[in-house]
């Protein structure tokens, strides 16, 4: 099924493109705006709670830059018209996917593209862009693995999923001598992220294209169901860069309910009047997406080198604070879910208005009543919406604790007991960004259409 799933993806985002360059410019009367940042970006992660990475196998950036490149709509195309370098060291890692992942919230929230169908798909066209480009000069699909924020957002995500890719049988994939999964055969293209099934323990890099499970030539490969959360506990080895992006992921969530408040125009004009900003207040909204940035990350590391030295470990730091950032991927995570389900209950409910008129035709703006009426017709009760977004917290608190303790198991020395006081700064951690978020929730959010 996925060949018509992708079609079907790749004709919404031609009708965002279409839309957003030759519709109104009302943002809440145009589908670009409000199909991508109402609809779209707010369920991706409600999808991934139950789908893990399964956007990835339907991404239509993806889709149309393999038919652009490899000319093939199924089957393996060879040759075609990549040129199959390799990527470069310094490159063969996620800082890029976090740096555009920061760049993504600046233009997002900073230059307010949300409010511009036009801008909108300009953003959606640059992506399709990198895609294209990265498949035309790398081999496999480097845009995937290393640079796409939205992939490697669900990638982290999904290594909370409960459900997974994986062998049926592992004595089957150690006696395999051809490894048809990370190859490919004539008919099948490679794995796309340079995965081996038989050694695969993380959701992290697997795009969920089904490359493997139709190359497998023993039939060795599906999908199963799991305990939530298994991977982050057991099965989860970040490296540097993807213990950073864990803790960038958790302060970008933040930042984005922070912009939402009534209070973040305040800030604004008080920090461009310090430091004689002007118009669009660039400057000042910079500094304070780098303060968040800075501010978590300060936390964490602080907390977590207080927490190594309580450890009396021979570990280095850089390998405790590595494995002990899965303590921010849950609490990300639940709040995401809690700040999206916000705009899901409040903003979807009047969409099938804008599905009638896509491009916006003699559309006129949203009168005040209107933008009320909008708002206050809920999906469900806001006493309901919150008693949710509360559970979510403390579902979040709870996994952030449990990983925290197991992990920590696991660097002690052999025969050596762990005593619970020595996660009490990670724990505070957990405490902190878990009451902060919850107070966020709290508070009367400000919608941007």
């Amino acid at each position: 099924p996925l060949l018509p799933l992708k079609l079907a993806m790749v004709f919404l985002l031609l009708t965002i493109i279409t839309a957003g360059l030759f519709g109104t410019p009302l943002a809440e009367r145009n589908i670009a705006a409000v199909l991508t940042w109402n609809l779209w970006w707010a369920g991706l992660v409600l999808s991934v709670f139950f789908l893990g990475s399964a956007w990835c196998a339907v991404c239509p950036w993806d889709a149309l830059a393999q038919w652009l490149v490899r000319r093939r709509w199924w089957r393996r195309a060879e040759p075609n018209n990549s040129l199959h370098l390799r990527v470069p060291r310094w490159l063969r890692n996620i800082w890029p996917a976090l740096l555009m992942f920061i760049a993504l919230t600046w233009l997002e929230l900073g230059l307010g593209i949300t409010t511009s169908p036009y801008a909108t798909a300009l953003i959606a066209l640059l992506m399709v862009l990198l895609a294209t480009v990265s498949l035309a000069i790398f081999e496999r699909k480097a845009f995937c693995r290393y640079f796409c924020p939205v992939g490697r957002t669900v990638g982290c995500y999904s290594q909370l999923a409960p459900v997974e890719l994986r062998p049926v049988d592992a004595d089957v994939c150690a006696r395999c001598k051809t490894l048809d999964c990370y190859h490919g055969n004539d008919v099948v293209e490679p794995c796309p992220t340079w995965l081996v099934m038989g050694r695969l323990q993380q959701n992290s890099y697997c795009t969920s294209c089904g490359n493997c499970t139709r190359s497998c030539p023993h039939a060795n490969i599906a999908w199963r169901l799991r305990t939530p959360s298994v991977e982050a506990l057991q099965g989860g080895r970040p490296h540097w860069d993807e213990a950073w992006f864990m803790i960038g992921l958790l302060a970008l969530t933040g930042f984005h309910g922070i912009t939402m408040m009534p209070f973040w125009e305040d800030w604004m004009s008080t920090v461009a009047r310090l430091v004689g900003d002007t118009g669009q207040l660039l400057m000042s909204f910079t500094l304070g997406l780098g303060a968040s940035l800075a501010v978590v990350a300060a936390i964490y590391a602080l907390l977590a080198g207080l927490t190594h030295r309580l450890f009396a470990t021979d570990l280095p730091f850089r390998r405790f604070f590595s494995a002990q950032a899965f303590v921010a991927l849950p609490l990300a995570f639940a709040y995401h879910l809690a700040h999206n389900l916000n705009h899901l209950v409040r903003e979807t409910i009047h969409m099938g208005e804008v599905f009638m008129n896509p491009l916006g035709i003699d559309a006129a703006p949203l009168s005040m009543m209107e933008k009320h009426m909008r708002h206050s017709d809920m999906l469900i009760s806001q006493d309901t919406l919150f008693a949710v977004q509360a559970l979510l917290m403390m579902f979040g608190f709870w996994l952030a604790v449990q990983i925290t303790r197991y992990r920590s198991r696991r660097l002690m020395p052999d025969g050596a007991t762990l005593s619970g006081w020595r996660l009490a700064p990670l724990f505070a951690f957990a405490i902190v960004i878990t009451g902060f978020h919850l107070w966020l929730l709290m508070q009367p959010m400000v919608m941007r259409m």
